[in-house]
């Protein structure tokens, strides 16, 4: 049964009360005070924003007498809470409580306001007993303030001869923060247990962040762990998400991978997870994000479009992290089968780790599927307006040295069918190629194989995109919500990258629905920002920029390269003009010369901008003759 908190809504953003309640400073308070609260007698509840079952999600009033439980809104009248029938406030003074929890922040005026109606001798505590340190807040007037709690969770190993790199900037200083934020860092091991605890300051508006696992380990002499960093950002400004590049790295030079942020909001189900191919192991991450146990059989897995579901029959501790074998539950799937993941609201978007038997590994994450949509009759009707409407552009690598290949993942519930087209498009924007791929059922969404699409053509393709987008020829439905998984494995090597992601509208001045999305302010979002880290200890980094475009737009971008040393200062930029349609792959070390990658030295990023367009892009690390990694970059 999934967890009763409000994470996150397409229409309000991101919910922070879950977050106040859930952080791993207040779960230590929270579960002192209730256990005191146990202890004190009976117990009344005041619930006068409806937050009581959210806490209830995560706590356990630990055998507490309830007195009774009230509420402010007449529409909560005729409910019920631990046991009891709701009543109105009105009614409190009848009750023999000695002890009354407020369920609310910021109380004091709603104290105020019922304090006449509290039983004389009955104690009045309030959620303010859970307050993080003033320290620790952006806005410390309102502490349900979406900024106070910009917070997430990375999976951070240091094991097995195996690294990782967790690679951001401050980007809250162009938001307006007046100086660099502070982050504060809890490290938990496998089994829940903090590891260590610190916290850095950016060094300088702009400045790279950057958290080696090494140098964990190292500076705070700890055992070889896996296990979950929960990071708070303290003093930002603009946005309360935290965005990240997550690498991983060996001693062995074929160890190299790469994932995106986890997507601070837990959701209920997840997808895109694949079956393993022969002779791979599928692991799913799962790490509890949350001061309470997943209990036994509440994690579980569905092949996608068959209602199967086996589930996981073990507990998972508070904040520990658990691997989960696919191949325990589901032994005879084979790729290009996928999951569907029933997550219950315990942990945030997960990663998935696949091993092969040459010892090659590759970390990517799954994504959100949504509950809350329906198909979109309007959809096949917007060609008028939005030309190609939603689509989905992922880079093509050159077949002669890549395998390229596409798998449409369902991601919403409402996703019965899929009535989809794919389009390959050489750098230049002209297209090579176009496939009907059908309106495929749920259950069994084909495998694109471009390579050998691109074969029957006659076509050895370099450099380009693909593009899939919906094509109602044979009927379908659709509500907007569009992804797949992408696959590459280059030849000489073997190694294999991986990434999803999902549809927009691009580049239209025209909006439906909130797209085009903007990275800032409302749509149509018409210009980029994209960040780019960059690797070090003799990893090249490459970078795939598309200009996706649904109608045309301005012929060519105006795309800037700004070169950033890890202080945030400038040292060089490059121009870039790519034909609307188009893409272009290229390398930091053939982008930037020798002098300007030396003075921008370890810990240097670069920032794509253009103020004429929205590009979609890629980053990637490449060491030459051993190891690829490869996802799509985040914006802000």
């Amino acid at each position: 049964m999934k967890l009763r908190i409000e994470t996150f809504s397409n229409v309000s953003g991101g919910s922070p009360f879950f977050k106040a309640i859930g952080h791993p400073l207040a779960a230590a308070r929270a579960n002192a005070l209730f256990a005191e609260l146990a202890a004190a007698g009976p117990l009344a509840i005041y619930d006068p924003q409806g937050l009581a079952p959210e806490l209830l999600s995560l706590y356990d009033l630990g055998g507490a007498a309830i007195a009774g439980v009230f509420v402010q809104k007449i529409e909560a009248l005729g409910g019920s809470l631990l046991g009891r029938t709701v009543q109105p406030v009105s009614e409190l003074p009848a009750c023999p409580a000695t002890t009354l929890l407020v369920v609310a922040f910021d109380a004091q005026r709603i104290i105020a306001s019922i304090r006449h109606l509290v039983p004389p001798g009955c104690r009045i505590v309030s959620l303010d007993a859970l307050r993080l340190p003033d320290a620790m807040l952006t806005n410390r007037r309102r502490y349900l303030d979406p900024l106070n709690f910009a917070t997430n969770l990375a999976l951070l190993r240091d094991a097995d001869g195996q690294h990782t790199r967790l690679v951001t900037c401050d980007y809250w200083s162009g938001w307006g923060a007046p100086t660099p934020p502070t982050v504060w860092f809890l490290l938990f091991d496998a089994n829940g247990r903090e590891l260590a605890q610190w916290q850095t300051t950016i060094a300088a508006p702009g400045a790279s962040l950057i958290v080696d696992s090494r140098e964990v380990r190292a500076r705070f002499a700890l055992p070889a762990f896996t296990g979950t960093l929960f990071m708070h950002v303290i003093g930002v400004a603009g946005h309360d998400v935290v965005k990240y590049a997550l690498d991983t790295y060996g001693d062995d030079p074929t160890v190299l991978s790469c994932t995106h942020d986890a997507n601070a909001w837990p959701s209920e189900r997840y997808a895109g997870l694949p079956a393993p191919a022969d002779g791979e192991r599928v692991i799913l991450w799962i790490q509890n994000s949350h001061p309470r146990a997943i209990p036994a059989g509440e994690i579980g897995l569905n092949r996608m479009g068959d209602d199967d579901v086996r589930w996981l029959d073990v507990a998972i501790a508070p904040f520990a992290t658990h691997a989960l074998d696919v191949g325990t539950l589901f032994p005879q799937a084979r790729w290009p089968q996928q999951f569907e993941i029933r997550a219950g609201k315990y942990f945030v978007r997960p990663r998935y780790e696949i091993t092969a038997q040459t010892g090659r590994s590759r970390i990517a994450h799954a994504n959100v599927e949504r509950e809350d949509l329906a198909p979109d009759a309007r959809i096949p009707t917007l060609t008028p307006w939005l030309g190609k409407g939603f689509i989905l552009p992922a880079p093509i690598l050159p077949t002669r040295h890549w395998r390229n290949w596409l798998l449409p993942t369902p991601m919403s519930t409402a996703q019965t069918d899929l009535p989809l087209a794919a389009t390959v498009y050489d750098a230049d924007g002209v297209m090579l190629g176009d496939w009907f791929l059908g309106d495929m059922p749920r259950a069994d969404c084909r495998l694109l194989d471009l390579n050998d699409a691109l074969a029957r053509l006659g076509i050895e393709a370099g450099h380009g995109h693909v593009e899939l987008r919906y094509d109602f020829r044979d009927g379908g439905t659709a509500d907007g919500w569009l992804h797949a998984l992408m696959r590459y494995q280059h030849v000489a090597s073997g190694h294999i990258a991986e990434t999803s992601f999902g549809a927009h509208v691009f580049n239209t001045i025209l909006t439906y629905r909130n797209e085009p999305q903007s990275y800032a302010g409302p749509p149509p979002g018409l210009s980029t920002r994209l960040f780019l880290r960059l690797g070090d200890d003799g990893v090249d980094s490459f970078c795939h920029l598309i200009y996706a475009a649904s109608l045309p737009w301005h012929a060519q971008s105006a795309t800037r390269l700004e070169l950033h040393d890890r202080m945030g200062h400038l040292v060089a930029t490059r121009e870039l003009a790519i034909p609307c349609g188009g893409s272009r792959h290229w390398r930091y070390s053939e982008m930037f010369d020798a002098a300007e990658r030396a003075a921008a030295g370890p810990g240097a990023y670069v920032l794509v901008r253009d103020t004429t367009c929205r590009l979609f892009g890629y980053h990637g690390l490449i060491r030459d003759g051993s190891a690829v990694a490869l996802d799509h970059m985040f914006g802000f």
